[in-house]
């Protein structure tokens, strides 16, 4: 039967509980090699098993009887170790593993791509069936596997009701005509997309249109799956493929739908900076120095409100007093770019921002529509270092309006169903959507979406 193993972090939350690790006995424990070091009479192997992010070093000599075995083993190889464990305090760690047997469960070649050296996130993405394997990608990965459940927590001890919403539909929910088109093959290998469902399908662009249909039934619900665009965009911030995170809240204005997007990103800090300390700390010190100021200031800043005629107000006299924007010709009806939402944020108010009611012609058709009758309900949420984090807005309940709306743009045929949610019971609601992936991206300091979806999906890429 084989040994069952402690985990490295069984052994740091149990250091930390304050047992006395010294009385533990013999351990062993299996895991990946990081960095391994031989003077000759002793040696130094940085193991990682995976259970958390932190490294134990495993202190080895010329006793070993595959000590010229070991001494050679490279990074990435395998090992299981059977040894005493030594309390160090004296040392940066508190405590090390003296190895008494060494066993290679499985070697790694020599032309492995992860030296020890430092790589680029470009050649990394090259290798991204290997890179969870560095320290910034396990730090990165961790953070996402525990955010994600953050997500459900915070919906969940709220009363939001889960809502699997369908990956294949037959509308686009923003009505951009981004989607990717969903078709068969016959034997002859000739594609056709009507055949299987009777009509054209696509991959879903977002799980909102549905999942308002169940918060007219149970309330306050979300959404958190995967979503698709088409876009041809070869950008840090998009992806062809990416998580959303959508709820919707019946009986809730801008205001109210605001009040829950403060709370969730707050919630989202909170949570990341509680259960993934060690993590966090890495991306301050390596990847974003000042990370952890930023996000404590969003924790203690209440967020701002601004009109979004305001802000372009304010935008024109930056531009006329001499401010450099890339793009400088800012009008009445422009759809900002991130470089306008962050001189808002960081320049104007200084702090996380609401800028709301928008110019109704740059907006989604299922936007409430104000009684000005050029601006909706809607809201983009801002935040120092990244600009919009979160877009939400009231939704269209009067049927007229919003039948109105549909049939101007055309795409009344197909989407009746959710038009008559406006005339079978229809309230106010409201909702917003996150994108999961760019919330790690400001969370974590890390530039680019590429790194933060594990496998990224973007356009004429897709090696894995």
């Amino acid at each position: 039967m084989q040994k069952k193993a402690i985990t490295v972090s069984e052994l740091y939350a149990r250091f930390a509980s304050g047992e006395d690790l010294s009385s533990l006995g013999p351990v062993f424990l299996e895991g990946w090699i990081r960095t391994n070091r031989d003077s000759g009479s002793i040696g130094f192997i940085a193991l990682n098993d995976g259970t958390c992010f932190k490294n134990i070093q495993i202190v080895y000599n010329g006793n070993l009887p595959n000590h010229d075995v070991v001494s050679h083993l490279l990074t990435g190889a395998s090992i299981s170790i059977s040894g005493t464990l030594v309390l160090t305090p004296e040392m940066k760690q508190p405590f090390e593993i003296h190895a008494e047997e060494v066993c290679v469960l499985g070697d790694v070649a020599s032309d492995y791509p992860l030296q020890k050296k430092r790589h680029s996130f470009e050649y990394l993405r090259e290798e991204a069936y290997l890179r969870p394997r560095t320290n910034t990608f396990s730090a990165l990965y961790r953070v996402r596997s525990s955010l994600a459940l953050g997500i459900h927590e915070f919906f969940q001890s709220r009363g939001f009701v889960y809502v699997h919403t369908p990956e294949i539909t037959a509308n686009d929910a923003e009505g951009a005509g981004q989607v990717f088109t969903i078709a068969t093959t016959d034997k002859n290998g000739k594609l056709n997309d009507t055949d299987f469902f009777g009509r054209r399908a696509s991959l879903t662009v977002s799980g909102q249109l549905h999942v308002e249909a169940f918060a007219l039934a149970f309330r306050d619900v979300y959404t958190f799956g995967p979503t698709f665009r088409a876009e041809k965009s070869n950008t840090p911030r998009h992806a062809s493929e990416f998580w959303m995170i959508e709820p919707e809240l019946a009986f809730a204005d801008l205001d109210d739908d605001m009040a829950c997007m403060e709370e969730c990103i707050k919630w989202c800090i909170r949570w990341v900076l509680e259960k993934c300390p060690d993590e966090m700390a890495f991306f301050d010190k390596m990847i974003a120095p000042g990370l952890l100021d930023k996000l404590n200031r969003v924790l203690a800043t209440p967020f701002t409100k601004m009109e979004y005629t305001e802000g372009i107000e304010i935008l024109k006299k930056a531009v006329a007093d001499g401010h450099k924007f890339d793009d400088p010709d800012i009008f009445w009806g422009k759809d900002l770019g991130s470089e306008h939402e962050r001189y808002l944020t960081e320049e104007v108010v200084k702090g996380p921002l609401f800028l709301i009611n928008y110019p109704k012609e740059i907006k989604a058709f299922y936007m409430r529509e104000n009684d000005d009758g050029k601006t909706v309900a809607a809201c983009d949420c801002l935040v120092p270092g990244e600009g919009e984090i979160i877009g939400g807005s009231q939704r269209e309940e009067r049927y007229d309006i919003l039948k109105a709306k549909m049939d101007k743009i055309g795409n009344t045929k197909g989407l009746e169903w959710y038009l008559n949610l406006r005339k079978y019971g229809g309230c106010i609601h409201s909702g917003f959507g996150i994108g999961f992936d760019r919330l790690l991206m400001y969370l974590t300091g890390v530039t680019n979406i590429r790194d933060t979806e594990p496998y990224p999906r973007t356009s004429s890429a897709l090696k894995y």
